[in-house]
């Protein structure tokens, strides 16, 4: 069994003596060109999220202003990729009291691998494209009433779950969905589309030649051996009914949910999408839900194996070894 370890989320209180450093333009860091002074709070701006990629700058002085507005002057840092994390390590490492994750699920979920199980509070500040997260926490989607729960201090704990040791707050995902993630994130870099467009794009390709997962999977003291075109791994339990699906009534549960699909075409998928919409997933047709505190998940001898299949954690396309071990670490 994995340890049990607590996320507290979003609350900061307020910021009095921290230095704010501005920065203009782009201007976005990179590699080890940024330096954090200690001194209590961080806030980490990612640079390529939907709100903040047209103009860095600007977002990050509108940051400022709204948090100098109510007595907080933290330290805001523009960066993206890797550095995000890195800067999280380092602020983690100099023992800051709270770092606030400033963007997108991804970024959310890159700060959180770091900070979970500290004891430092994390901030969202939902400025991507879905901010699932900060939605499932009642967190206002606007900058100005998320700005506002941060400084109020609303303390909650929450659950984190992890993928072979990869941290993820909302859903990790094995088949088709990662797929289509890592060929939309080669559409948006190489032929520069949108994220939905690149998305629409990278799901009709995949549909059409994907293979599916021929699987093993072992939890809560059963053995089940399926193939499927996907496994949906949540952090707690997802609404499957109608226009909810896809939403979280708590984070604090201390389960994962496991959703998948028998055997099925691109047809059988449409049926099933039309299912969760009017209908609820529930009680469809060769739709499985379980709820474990950890599962085991590995290819079957013979099979194709996950050195060459992909990974999805919070959107984020990863690679994957033969086998997924994944649990859930609750928060208090």
């Amino acid at each position: 069994m994995l340890c049990l370890d607590p996320l507290k989320v979003a609350l900061i209180e307020d910021g009095k003596g921290l230095t704010l450093q501005l920065h203009s333009g782009r201007d976005v860091l990179s590699g080890d060109a940024y330096k954090l002074e200690n001194q209590g709070m961080v806030i980490i701006l990612n640079a390529g999220a939907r709100s903040v990629a047209r103009n860095p700058g600007e977002t990050r002085s509108k940051v400022a202003a709204l948090f100098c507005a109510v007595g907080a002057h933290p330290q805001i840092f523009v960066a993206e990729g890797k550095v995000v994390g890195a800067i999280a390590r380092q602020a983690v490492a100099g023992n800051e009291e709270t770092i606030v994750a400033a963007g997108g699920d991804g970024t959310v979920s890159t700060v959180a691998a770091e900070v979970a199980g500290t004891g430092i509070t994390l901030g969202v500040l939902p400025l991507g494209t879905l901010n699932h997260f900060a939605r499932d926490l009642r967190i206002p989607l606007h900058l100005e009433g998320a700005v506002r729960i941060v400084v109020d201090h609303h303390a909650v704990a929450v659950d984190v779950a992890e993928v072979n040791g990869r941290v993820f707050v909302n859903n990790s995902g094995l088949g088709i969905y990662p797929h289509t993630v890592a060929l939309r994130e080669a559409e948006q870099h190489w032929l520069k589309r949108g994220k939905l467009r690149a998305l629409v794009s990278a799901a009709l390709h995949v549909f059409h030649r994907f293979q599916f997962l021929d699987v093993r999977i072992t939890g809560h003291g059963k053995e089940l051996v399926r193939k499927t075109p996907f496994i949906f791994i949540g952090n707690n339990e997802y609404d499957m009914t109608g226009f909810h699906i896809g939403r979280r009534t708590r984070l604090n549960a201390g389960t994962l949910s496991l959703y998948l699909t028998h055997r099925t075409g691109w047809l059988g998928l449409l049926r099933l999408a039309t299912d969760a919409l009017f209908r609820g997933l529930k009680h469809a047709k060769n739709f499985e839900a379980y709820s474990v505190e950890e599962a085991f998940i590995e290819a079957r001898r013979g099979s194709l194996g996950f050195d060459r299949w992909r990974s999805n954690v919070d959107g984020i396309a990863a690679a994957l070894s033969r086998a997924a071990q994944c649990a859930a670490r609750c928060g208090s």
